[in-house]
């Protein structure tokens, strides 16, 4: 597979021109950005990919929703509904995409929507909300958002990686320089503080933007339908880990690192189950999951020992109180201004 992307480099050199060609027509303003009056903060990567963007989502409406009205706007990413759409608890995920059903699940209160087109979603939410969260719209240049959040991965950071087919970016490196803030996520537990200064040495930093490390954090509780119990219930118990998520290592690592026994059923990112696979998910005991694709399952393996382990984001080094109040002072400078 290496040899093969290997092979499609001059594709890779050719999506990197149209790429930056389309990015020249809006910092040029040829094509034309629209910029909106209340604060719209942007979350993205430059590839392909899990960065832990739902994650960090989740992070920005913990950090703002005590102080101002916040929606979350994204794709829907593989939905099969079109247009706009306000997410209710009641919808499956296969009206509304994974994630945009695990934010209003846990955030009932938070407006959130789907729509391809971002600006007719703006359009709809800024009627309801004074801060609007946009997921995974780093390349979405028809709206300027006021705060870019860029995420990249410790072990996969874009400064190391190609333009697809060859490697797993969208457009080229220096689309970071769009970012306002980059946030190095899935860093180990444990790193030496000369390791961040390596990276941040590395990375390209221009004079206005700020670098952040991160790391998830898994919750000690397994949760269910009705129920959550200790994450030790899992011990001296064989079960199936059921993965639909770019990135499933760092969770297989864990579950590892506590000795727990268990097989792997690993699917491609926003899987959507078939009926086969349902069936043979039925017959396994005891399944453990992730929270995105615990809402695709839940209700196809209804009254079924099926349980995912939440995960949060936490800013590293001791400066998370830092992050949040970069965050919210972006957001009263837009009110200011």
């Amino acid at each position: 597979m290496k040899i093969i992307r290997k092979l499609l480099f001059p594709f890779a050199v050719l999506y990197g021109w149209v790429t930056s060609f389309r990015n020249y027509l809006y910092n040029k303003n040829i094509l034309k950005s629209k910029e909106y009056d209340l604060p719209i903060i942007c979350v993205g990567n430059l590839s392909v990919g899990g960065t832990g963007k739902s994650p960090m989502i989740e992070f920005l409406i913990e950090t703002l929703q005590e102080d101002y009205k916040v929606a979350v706007l994204s794709r829907g990413y593989k939905r099969k509904t079109s247009g706009y759409l306000e997410v209710l608890p009641s919808h499956t995920a296969e009206e509304t995409g994974d994630e945009p059903l695990q934010f209003k699940k846990k955030f009932p209160n938070v407006t959130v929507a789907v729509c391809a087109d971002r600006r007719t979603g703006i359009d709809t939410l800024q009627k309801k909300a004074e801060v609007i969260l946009l997921d995974d719209a780093f390349q979405h240049r028809k709206v300027k958002a006021d705060t870019n959040i860029l995420l990249t991965p410790y072990n996969d950071l874009y400064i190391n990686d190609y333009m697809l087919p060859t490697g797993n970016l969208r457009e080229p490196r220096r689309g970071s320089n769009r970012a306002d803030i980059i946030v190095v996520t899935k860093c180990p537990k444990t790193i030496p503080y000369s390791e961040l200064q390596r990276i941040e040495f590395l990375m390209p930093l221009q004079n206005h933007q700020k670098i952040y490390f991160s790391s998830i954090s898994y919750d000690t509780s397994i949760v269910g339908k009705t129920e959550s119990l200790p994450l030790e219930y899992l011990s001296n118990k064989e079960f199936t880990l059921v993965t639909g998520i770019a990135n499933p290592e760092p969770l297989v690592a864990f579950l590892n690192d506590k000795g727990f026994t268990f097989e792997h059923d690993n699917y491609a990112d926003h899987h959507h189950f078939t009926t086969e696979e349902i069936k043979k998910l039925h017959k396994k005991e005891l399944i453990l999951t992730t929270e995105k694709d615990f809402m695709r399952l839940q209700n196809k393996l209804d009254k079924f020992a099926l349980y995912y382990l939440p995960i949060t984001t936490q800013i590293k080094n001791d400066q998370e109180s830092f992050f949040k109040e970069a965050i919210l002072q972006r957001v009263i400078s837009k009110y200011k201004n």
